[in-house]
C-alpha cells in the first residue's frame, strides 16, 4: 500500500500558501483566542486538501496477478473447436488462484465467451454464435484489449490459422503494443481437404447482339484430376466441357454467342471427383448485350397473347412469352434482361407476393417498364388489392363510393392448427386483413379460427367504423392444436343463415387433413338452398385436396391450390372482389379522350367502341388518357420511380375489345404504349467499376463527359429486395468513389441516382462471390502470426505444452485508487466548518453549564417511578425558561449600581413583609408584566433596527424610557431604566 502523485510539482504551491496563511493569521484582528486558532487551522486544512487533489494524489495496492484473454478463431477455415477448447482448459488449469482468464470468439465480429473470471467452467465449450464465412481477427483482438483494460500483467493468446480476410490483425497489434499488452500466438493448422474452386469468371462488360465472345474461367485446385466445367447464361446452359485439372491455377476460355439483348448473368460451375467443399464451386459475371429492346409477355392463360405478339412484331419489338406466371424468375437480376414486362390477364394468386416485389423493384429502381392488360382475372378481379403490383400501377383497385354495390356477407374460416405456424399463419392473417380492408362499412364480416375446436375471432358483425377493431382481433390469432374441418364449416353456415345480405360467401383455408368425417352432403344442400357459396384454399401438399375440391364444387365456389403461401393474400382479395361482381363493367361505350398528352396523335381520328372493362380508380398523380362514362380509367399511365407503367383495363383477346383488335391503328397504338415504358436512357453515361475485398465492396464511378451531379448514390438490390443506398464521394469533377458492406454473397443489381432520386444510368450487375473464407489460400499465414507476436512482445506457444502460458512469475503491478473526489468532499465539509467558526457566535458558557447540569442530574428512584417532586422541578424549570424568553423570570443580577432608587427599595421591603399567601399571586402578576414588557421591548428593538441610527429620548405621560441603539459588533444589548424611574413603572 502506498501513495503517488500524478503532478508532484504542484505540491510546491504549499510554500507560498503557507506564507500567505501565516500572514493572514497575524493580521486578522476580527477573531481572537481559540476561535482564531481554530479558523486558521481549518482553513489551512482546506488549502492542503485542494493542493493534494490538483496534484493527483492516488493510493495504490501492489498486485501479483496475471490476466489472460484467449481469442479463438471460429471461422470456417479452422478445424473443429475441440482441440482449441481442450488447450484452453489445460493451460488455464496451471494458473494461480489469483489469476483471471477470459475467452473471446472471433468470426466476422468478436463476441464474448467469458469475461475475466478466476475459473473456467468444466467442461469448457465455445458457444457464441457468429458468421463463420469471414475471419476478422482485428475485431477479436480489440474486444480482448477492451476486456483487459491495459492494467496489471495482461496478455492475449490468439489461437488461429492466420487466414484473415476482413480487417488487419497487425493494425490491432500496433494499438495493443502502445497499451503494453503482448499477444501470444498459437498457430492452428487449417482444415485439410481436397478442394477445387472457381476463382474468377471474366466476360466483356458490354456486347452487341450476334457478337461472339469468350468466357474466361480461373480454376484453382489442391489436387490433380479430371473434372467437368459447365457454363450458364442466366438459367440456360450454354456449354459443357471435360477438362484436366492440375494442382494450382488452371485457366480456360470458352466461346459463346450474344443472342439476346439486355443484362445477362453468366455462371461457371466446376464438378470434380474427390472435391471436399462445394461452397466455392461456382463463379458469376455480368454483361450487357446492346441491341433492339425486348419485352416479356406473361400470359394468364396459355395462347391468349396472339394479338399482343402480332402488334409487337409489326413494330419490330422483340418479345418472349411465358405461358404461365409460375415460370416468372425468382431472382431480381433476371428481370433486367427485359426492357418492359406485360401482364396479359394474369391473376395475382398465380404470381405470388415475392415475384410482385421483384417486379416493383425492377420498375422503381432500375427503370424497367410494366404494363397490365385487363380481363376477368386482372386488376381487382385478380386479387391485386394492396399488393406491390398495385403500388406500381397508375390505378387503384379501391371502388368505395363509386357505384351501387350489393351488400356482402363474408365469413373467413381459417385453420389455426400447429402445422400453420410460421409464414403460413402470417400470410393467412395478412390475407384476412386485406379482405377486411376491401369491404365497405355496410358489409358483414366474421372470422372463425379452428383446430379441433372452433373459436370466433370476430363474430359476424356489420363493419360500420369498426374495421380497425376487426383487424386487431385478426392479428391475435395464434397457431396450435389439430385439424377438424366439419364443425368449423357447420358453425360458419349456421351463422351465415342469420346474416341479412344480398350475397353470402365463405372462404375456407386449411393445410391439413381433417380428423373428423362429418356428413357434408346435407350441409352443402343447406348452403345451396340459402344461396351461400364457398371457396376453399389448400395450403401446401399435405392439405386434403379431394375434400376441399369437393366442397368448392358442391358450394358453387372456387378451389385454389396454394403451394406458395405468399399467394394467399391475393387469393382472399380476389375472392372478395369476385363475390361482389362490381369490378366488371359489361356494357358497350365509346371511350372519351381526357388527357392524352403526346399520345393525342394516336387517337386524333377517333377510337373504336369498347364492350367491357374492369373498374378501377385513377391515382391522383396518374395521367388518364381514355375514360369510360362512369367515369373509370380505361387507359392510364404514370412515372413510378425510375420506370414507367401503363394500365389498360379492357382486354386484348377480343371479348371486350373486338373492335379494337380489328382496328387498323391497333398495332401502332399498342406498340407506342409499350415503347413509352422502355427505360429512358439508351446508354449509360457512367463507367462503373466495383472491387470486392472481404465483406467490403468499393465503387469507382467516372463520367464519360467529365462532369456530373454534386450528389450521386449507388443503389444495390439483391434477392432480399431491400435496396441499399451508398453515398458516393466526388473526388474530382465526374469521378466518384464509395464503399458498402455486404455479409452474403450473391448477384445484385446496381443503379445510380442523383440527389433528386432520379436514375441517371442503365442498371448494371454486381457480383459478390462466395466468401473469401472458402478460397484456396496461397500465402504464408503462419508468418503473419509470427509478425504479430514479435511486434507486441509476445511468444509463439506450442500445442504440446499448454502449461507454458502461466509458467513465468507474474509481473508486479500497481492497482491505483483515485483519491481526488474524497479530497474534494473533505475540503467542502471543512469549508463549511470554516464558515461556522468565523461567522457563528454561540453562548459557549451557557452550553457548558447546561451540560454540567445534565451530568449532575440525579438518577431515578428504584422501581421505575419518578420521585414526587421531580415533575414539579421540571415544571418550574420550564416556567423559568418561558419567563426568560419573554423578558421575565429570574435573571443573573446586574452589577451593583452606585445608587438604588428608594422607591425600588421600599417596594422590595413591602414585598418582603407581604404574607406568603399574597406573595405568590403578586409574583405571578409581576412575572406576567415583565413578560409583556420584555415582548414589547423585543418588538421595539426590531423596529428600531430598521430605522436610521440615532439616539433620542421620549417622554409619554408618567413613563419615560431611553432607546438604546446596539452597535454592529455587539450581539446582545441590555438596557437598565434611567436613574430616578421607579421599577414599578
Amino acid at each position: 500500500m502506498g501513495v503517488q502523485f500524478n503532478h508532484p510539482w504542484l505540491l510546491l504551491l504549499l510554500l507560498p500558501l503557507a506564507a500567505l496563511m501565516l500572514y493572514a493569521f497575524k493580521s486578522d484582528y476580527r477573531l481572537s483566542g481559540a476561535r482564531k486558532i481554530g479558523a486558521a487551522t481549518v482553513r489551512s486544512a482546506v488549502i492542503l486538501l485542494l493542493v493534494l487533489a490538483i496534484s493527483g494524489l492516488q493510493s495504490y495496492t501492489v498486485l501479483e496477478q496475471k490476466k489472460v484473454v484467449y481469442v479463438v478463431d471460429r471461422s470456417a477455415s479452422m478445424p473443429e473447436a475441440g482441440p482449441a477448447e481442450d488447450w484452453v482448459q489445460k493451460s488455464a488449469a496451471s494458473k494461480k488462484e489469483a489469476d483471471a482468464v477470459g475467452v473471446v470468439s472471433s468470426t466476422l465480429q468478436g463476441s464474448y465467451e467469458q469475461k475475466l473470471l478466476n475459473l473456467l467452467p468444466d467442461p469448457f465449450r465455445l458457444n457464441a454464435a457468429g458468421k463463420p464465412e469471414f475471419t476478422n481477427l482485428e475485431s477479436g483482438l480489440m474486444l480482448a484489449g477492451n476486456l483487459l483494460g491495459g492494467s496489471g500483467d495482461s496478455r492475449i493468446v490468439l489461437i488461429s490459422d492466420g487466414k484473415e480476410n476482413v480487417g488487419s490483425m497487425l493494425a490491432a497489434g500496433r494499438m495493443l503494443k502502445d497499451r503494453g499488452i503482448p499477444v501470444d500466438v498459437l498457430p492452428s493448422p487449417s482444415r485439410k481437404l481436397q478442394d477445387v474452386s472457381v476463382e474468377e469468371v471474366t466476360v466483356p462488360s458490354k456486347l452487341y447482339q450476334a457478337e461472339s465472345f469468350s468466357i474466361e474461367v480461373l480454376v484453382r485446385s489442391t489436387y490433380k484430376g479430371r473434372g467437368e466445367l459447365r457454363l450458364y447464361e442466366d438459367s440456360r446452359e450454354i456449354g459443357r466441357e471435360t477438362v484436366d485439372i492440375r494442382a494450382g491455377e488452371n485457366r480456360f476460355a470458352v466461346k459463346a454467342f450474344a443472342k439476346q439483348t439486355g443484362l445477362h448473368r453468366y455462371r461457371a460451375e466446376m464438378f470434380m471427383d474427390g472435391d471436399g467443399q462445394s461452397a466455392n464451386n461456382a463463379g458469376y459475371a455480368f454483361t450487357r448485350v446492346d441491341g433492339p429492346p425486348k419485352v416479356l409477355i406473361v400470359e394468364g392463360k396459355k395462347g391468349t397473347s396472339g394479338n399482343i405478339a402480332a402488334a409487337l412484331q409489326s413494330g419490330l419489338v422483340k418479345y418472349d412469352i411465358l405461358p404461365s406466371p409460375a415460370l416468372l424468375p425468382t431472382e431480381l437480376a433476371k428481370y433486367a434482361a427485359y426492357d418492359s414486362i406485360i401482364f396479359n390477364d394474369v391473376s395475382g394468386d398465380q404470381v405470388g407476393e415475392r415475384r410482385m416485389e421483384m417486379i416493383e423493384q425492377a420498375v422503381k429502381s432500375y427503370g424497367i417498364g410494366f404494363m397490365m392488360v385487363g380481363g376477368e382475372d386482372s386488376f381487382g378481379m385478380g386479387g391485386y388489392f394492396k399488393t406491390p403490383i398495385e403500388r406500381a400501377l397508375p390505378v387503384s383497385m379501391e371502388l368505395e363510393g363509386k357505384r351501387q354495390i350489393p351488400s356482402l356477407g363474408l365469413i373467413l374460416v381459417i385453420d389455426r392448427s400447429g402445422s400453420m405456424s410460421g409464414d403460413k399463419m402470417e400470410m393467412a392473417k395478412e390475407a384476412a386483413v386485406r379482405t377486411v380492408e376491401m369491404l365497405r362499412s355496410k358489409d358483414t364480416v366474421g372470422v372463425l379460427a379452428f383446430d379441433t375446436n372452433n373459436w370466433w375471432v370476430v363474430p359476424p358483425m356489420t363493419l360500420n367504423d369498426k374495421k380497425q377493431e376487426v383487424i386487431d382481433e385478426i392479428q391475435s390469432i395464434q397457431s396450435d392444436g389439430g385439424t377438424d374441418i366439419y364443425p368449423a364449416a357447420a358453425s360458419a353456415v349456421e351463422e351465415m343463415l342469420k346474416i341479412q345480405a344480398q350475397r353470402k360467401h365463405i372462404i375456407l383455408m386449411t393445410d391439413g387433413q381433417s380428423a373428423g368425417n362429418g356428413g357434408y352432403g346435407p350441409l352443402l344442400d343447406q348452403m345451396n338452398d340459402a344461396k351461400i357459396t364457398m371457396s376453399t384454399v389448400a395450403v401446401g401438399s399435405d392439405a386434403d385436396v379431394n375434400l376441399l375440391q369437393t366442397l368448392a364444387d358442391g358450394a358453387k365456389g372456387r378451389f385454389y391450390m396454394a403451394f406458395d403461401e405468399t399467394t394467399i393474400p391475393a387469393i382472399f382479395s380476389r375472392e372478395a372482389a369476385m363475390i361482389s361482381k362490381s369490378y366488371i363493367v359489361d356494357k358497350p361505350f365509346v371511350p372519351a379522350l381526357q388527357d392524352p398528352g403526346d399520345w393525342r396523335t394516336l387517337f386524333e381520328d377517333g377510337v373504336p367502341q369498347i364492350y367491357g372493362y374492369v373498374a378501377t380508380t385513377a391515382k391522383p398523380a396518374a395521367q388518364t388518357v381514355l375514360t369510360s362514362p362512369e367515369p373509370d380509367p380505361l387507359l392510364a399511365r404514370w412515372q413510378y420511380g425510375s420506370g414507367r407503367t401503363v394500365a389498360w383495363t379492357s382486354d386484348m383477346m377480343g371479348k371486350w375489345s373486338k373492335d379494337w383488335v380489328s382496328w387498323p391503328a391497333f398495332s401502332n397504338v399498342l406498340t407506342q404504349m409499350v415503347k413509352w415504358t422502355f427505360p429512358q436512357f439508351a446508354a449509360s453515361p457512367y463507367d462503373v467499376k466495383t472491387q470486392v475485398e472481404g465483406n467490403k465492396v468499393r465503387f469507382e464511378v467516372s463520367s464519360a463527359s467529365g462532369t456530373g451531379p454534386e450528389q450521386l448514390q449507388a443503389i444495390v438490390t439483391g434477392d432480399e429486395l431491400e435496396p441499399v443506398a451508398t453515398e458516393l464521394v466526388q473526388e474530382s469533377p465526374g469521378t466518384y468513389s464509395g464503399e458498402m458492406t455486404v455479409e452474403q454473397p450473391g448477384s445484385f443489381l446496381l443503379s445510380l441516382e442523383d440527389g433528386s432520386g432520379q436514375n441517371v444510368a442503365m442498371p448494371t450487375g454486381l457480383i459478390v462471390p462466395y466468401s473469401p473464407e472458402y478460397r484456396i489460400e496461397t500465402g504464408d499465414a503462419e508468418r503473419e502470426l509470427q509478425r504479430l507476436a514479435d511486434m507486441t512482445g509476445g511468444r509463439v506457444l506450442s500445442w504440446d505444452r499448454p502449461e507454458e502460458l502461466f509458467a513465468a512469475p507474474p509481473r508486479p503491478s500497481r492497482q491505483l485508487h483515485d483519491l481526488r473526489y474524497a479530497l474534494l468532499a473533505a475540503a467542502l465539509m471543512l469549508w463549511v466548518a470554516d464558515v461556522a467558526v468565523r461567522r457563528l457566535a454561540l453562548p459557549w458558557g451557557r452550553i457548558g453549564a447546561s451540560l454540567a447540569a445534565a451530568l449532575r442530574r440525579r438518577p431515578q428512584p428504584a422501581g421505575g417511578a419518578e420521585a414526587p417532586d421531580a415533575g414539579l422541578s421540571r415544571l418550574a424549570a420550564r416556567k423559568q425558561r418561558a419567563a426568560a424568553f419573554y423578558g421575565g423570570g429570574e435573571r443573573p443580577a446586574p452589577p451593583p449600581e452606585p445608587a438604588q432608587p428608594q422607591a425600588r427599595a421600599g417596594q422590595r421591603e413591602a414585598g418582603a413583609e407581604r404574607p406568603a399567601s399574597e406573595a405568590r399571586p403578586a409574583a405571578q402578576s409581576q412575572s406576567g408584566a415583565r413578560g409583556r414588557e420584555g415582548a414589547g421591548r423585543l418588538r421595539r428593538g426590531r423596529a428600531n433596527r430598521r430605522r436610521p441610527k440615532r439616539s433620542r429620548r421620549r417622554t409619554s405621560g408618567p413613563r419615560r424610557w431611553t432607546a438604546c441603539w446596539p452597535r454592529a459588533s455587539v450581539t446582545r444589548v441590555s438596557c437598565a431604566p434611567p436613574e430616578g424611574i421607579a421599577a414599578a413603572s
